[in-house]
C-alpha cells in the first residue's frame, strides 16, 4: 500500500512538472522572437533622416558595404560609393518610419514592411509611402542591405 501511494507522489509530481514545463514553453514560444531586432531597427530608423540630412556619408553606417537602395521609377543604386553619391546633396527633410511587420528569424536577415512620412524642415507633410527593407546582421550590428521604398503619391510626369 505504502508503495503505490509513493508511485502515485511521483506520478503526481511528474504531472505537475511536466505542467510546468509546457507553460514555460508557451510562454516562450509567446514572446516576440524579433524583439530585440525590432528595438536596433527602430533605432536606426530614428536617426536615419538625420545622417541624411549632415550630408557628410555618415548615412552610410547604416548600410552594408554590398547593399542596394531600390529607388521608385529608377536603377538600383548598389555599393557604398554609389550610395554616397545619391545622398550627396539630397533635400532636407524629416522622416518617420512606422514598422507594420517584420519577417524572418532574426538570427541573419529579417525583412522589415513600414510606412514613411516625410516633411519639410518646417513640418509640412510632402510625401508617404511605403518601405520594405532587407535587413542583415553583421559584426557591427543590424545594417540595411536592401532598401526599396515608393510613394503612395500619384505619379508625377
Amino acid at each position: 500500500m505504502k508503495r503505490k501511494t509513493t508511485m502515485r507522489k511521483r506520478m503526481i509530481a511528474l504531472q505537475l512538472l511536466l505542467v510546468g514545463m509546457a507553460i514555460t514553453g508557451y510562454a516562450k514560444a509567446g514572446e516576440d522572437p524579433l524583439k530585440e531586432v525590432r528595438k536596433a531597427i527602430e533605432a536606426s530608423n530614428a536617426i536615419y533622416a538625420d545622417l541624411a540630412n549632415k550630408n557628410d556619408g555618415s548615412i552610410l553606417s547604416r548600410y552594408t558595404d554590398d547593399a542596394c537602395l531600390l529607388p521608385p521609377n529608377a536603377a538600383p543604386v548598389c555599393g557604398k560609393e554609389n550610395l554616397a553619391k545619391f545622398f550627396k546633396d539630397g533635400p532636407k527633410v524629416h522622416c518617420k518610419f512606422t514598422i507594420q511587420h517584420l519577417f524572418g528569424d532574426g538570427k541573419e536577415f529579417v525583412t522589415e514592411e513600414s510606412y514613411y512620412e516625410m516633411t519639410d524642415m518646417n513640418g509640412k507633410k510632402i510625401d508617404e509611402g511605403k518601405v520594405l527593407i532587407v535587413w542583415k546582421k553583421t559584426k557591427d550590428g543590424w545594417k540595411m542591405h536592401h532598401d526599396m521604398f515608393s510613394s503612395n503619391g500619384p505619379l508625377k510626369q
